[in-house]
């Protein structure tokens, strides 16, 4: 008998359309979102998402369901992509001015004064500017599980390493960017 995920993957090799919009429904925002916390782009973000469901979609017939659920498979296939990505990226020079556009399209609605309002979008890029100043293998770890929730179960799945890798990993991390962190606020404050 076919599992849930069996059977929308048979039907969407069978070229239903519906069953190809619930996977994008059920997987993109997760994909869009790992692709923007690893790139901290929104138009890498966006072509890491189109490239991902296109290599998702191509490559449908060899999901089998006793390796694992749908979502790990899609998951392994995007942390692919984003490896080559990441690779990519290291050989190229930053663009000029990129990362300031790219910061100055924030804005927070919710936010009651433009102080508040500036002081949670620097804090935001506190936070992300420390993520990806760690390691791929760390920054993957701690996104995976602190930003997308996923349990260390699914993680160790998805990264094809044991659990107690997993759980390394997100502690390292956490200790990593917890020094980052202080060390960049004591800098900063040393310089008011």
């Amino acid at each position: 008998m076919l599992s849930g995920d069996q059977k929308l993957v048979e039907r969407c090799l069978e070229g239903d359309d519906t069953a190809w919009e619930t996977v994008i429904r059920s997987y993109g925002k997760s994909i869009y979102n790992l692709s923007y916390r690893f790139s901290n782009r929104k138009e890498d973000a966006e072509d890491l998402t189109q490239e991902i469901l296109l290599r998702v979609y191509r490559n449908l017939k060899s999901y089998r369901s006793e390796a694992g659920s749908l979502k790990n498979w899609i998951l392994r296939v995007a942390r692919n992509l984003i490896i080559d990505h990441y690779r990519r990226q290291r050989r190229l020079p930053p663009s000029a001015g990129d990362e300031e556009l790219e910061t100055m399209n924030i804005r927070d609605e919710t936010a009651p004064n433009p102080h508040q309002a500036f002081e949670r979008g620097e804090a935001a890029r506190f936070l992300m500017d420390g993520i990806q100043s760690l390691s791929f293998e760390l920054k993957e770890a701690v996104l995976l599980r602190d930003l997308e929730g996923m349990a260390y179960h699914e993680m160790a799945d998805c990264l094809n390493v044991p659990e107690g890798t997993v759980k390394s990993r997100i502690n390292r991390g956490r200790v990593e960017l917890t020094k980052l962190l202080i060390k960049r606020r004591t800098m900063t404050e040393s310089q008011e």
